[in-house]
């Protein structure tokens, strides 16, 4: 179905397509890898958590370590950082109305890079002050940006992006500055902005798990307002949406969502245009069908992802940040062509 088409309301159908794609994603996911695992050995495993359903895996106590501790946590962080890169990025288009929005449109990415890159300058290396560092350094830019677009006579939603741009701008800066007089750390700043997966057993997906939960129910619980503002502000208001503390509840609650995922995950971009535009493409435009599909989508794109990255070069890996932008070229030459009418 395309735009032109738009369905009133999200089919039951579509969503537990939507929903299976994603199951049998995340199955591939735990499956895939230099460690072979047999399918139906994991299946019989997670099967087995099933109330009555008690049946002996076949899987060595080895397997089962590399199955609970390595290969499901990576790939049920996969899914939550695609997921909500994808929600926030459809939010971010929502509310701005720029098909170009991405959850990194507010500096979101810079200062998580500058926070990070402090990290592992101050701590040889980071370890563990990465993550929240670079959360910290995500929410900093934001507010940055917020108040600089804030100030009299520039209070608007471009100014907020033009913001967005200039803090981005500055704290990149920065950052260069940093890695260039430490360049005996420059390996480990450029392997975390070029994005990874890397899991030290569930911890960080209990981590962002809170964030990225009030991320979701509050852009959800927004969605019909969203597609209110669609056809303008003034209109909007017409109908009793109070549209500046949805434009601000909804950037907030998607600035969260990046910034904690970006801060478990690194820079891995695309996602929040890619999947957005697919959808869009596929089952129209409106936000009550875009928001829910695009989180669903974003999943299943990030854990495929990660599962190229994991196997292409194997036993070497592929930064998964490289293989988003792989992808994104060509998605993008594909949309012009289409809005071209060439194809």
């Amino acid at each position: 179905m395309t735009a032109g088409a738009e369905p009133t309301r999200l089919r039951p159908g579509v969503v537990l397509g939507a929903v299976a794609l994603v199951v049998v994603v995340l199955l591939a996911g735990a499956v895939l890898g230099p460690a072979g695992l047999a399918a139906s050995d994991v299946l019989r495993e997670l099967l087995g958590l099933l109330p009555g359903v008690g049946s002996g895996s076949g899987l060595t106590p080895r397997q089962l370590d590399i199955l609970w501790l390595v290969r499901l946590p990576r790939v049920v962080l996969g899914a939550i950082v695609g997921g909500t890169l994808a929600l926030c990025g459809a939010a971010y288009q929502a509310v701005f109305r720029n098909p170009l929005a991405d959850p990194y449109l507010l500096g979101v990415a810079a200062g998580a890079g500058l926070g990070a890159t402090v990290a592992i300058v101050a701590g040889g290396g980071g370890g563990a002050w990465v993550p929240p560092a670079a959360f910290i350094g995500a929410t900093v830019a934001v507010l940055l940006a917020y108040g600089f677009s804030r100030l009299p006579g520039t209070s608007t939603s471009t100014s907020l992006i033009l913001a967005g741009v200039a803090v981005a701008a500055f704290l990149t800066a920065v950052q260069t500055y940093l890695q260039q007089r430490n360049d005996e750390t420059i390996r480990q700043v450029y392997s975390w902005i070029l994005g990874r997966l890397s899991t030290n057993g569930w911890s960080e997906t209990l981590m962002v798990l809170p964030y990225v939960a009030v991320s979701v129910a509050v852009i959800l619980g927004h969605r019909r307002l969203l597609d209110v503002l669609a056809v303008g502000d003034a209109e909007a208001a017409t109908l009793g949406v109070h549209v500046a503390r949805v434009r601000v509840l909804v950037v907030a609650a998607a600035t969260l969502g990046s910034a904690a995922v970006v801060a478990v995950s690194g820079l891995i971009g695309f996602v929040g245009i890619i999947v957005p535009h697919a959808v869009r493409l596929m089952f129209g435009v409106g936000n009550r069908i875009v928001l829910p599909l695009a989180a669903l989508g974003g999943a299943a794109f990030l854990v495929l992802a990660d599962i190229a990255a994991r196997v292409a070069l194997a036993p070497a890996e592929l930064p998964i940040g490289v293989v988003t932008a792989f992808t994104g070229a060509p998605f993008f030459a594909l949309v012009l062509r289409r809005s071209r009418g060439l194809a």
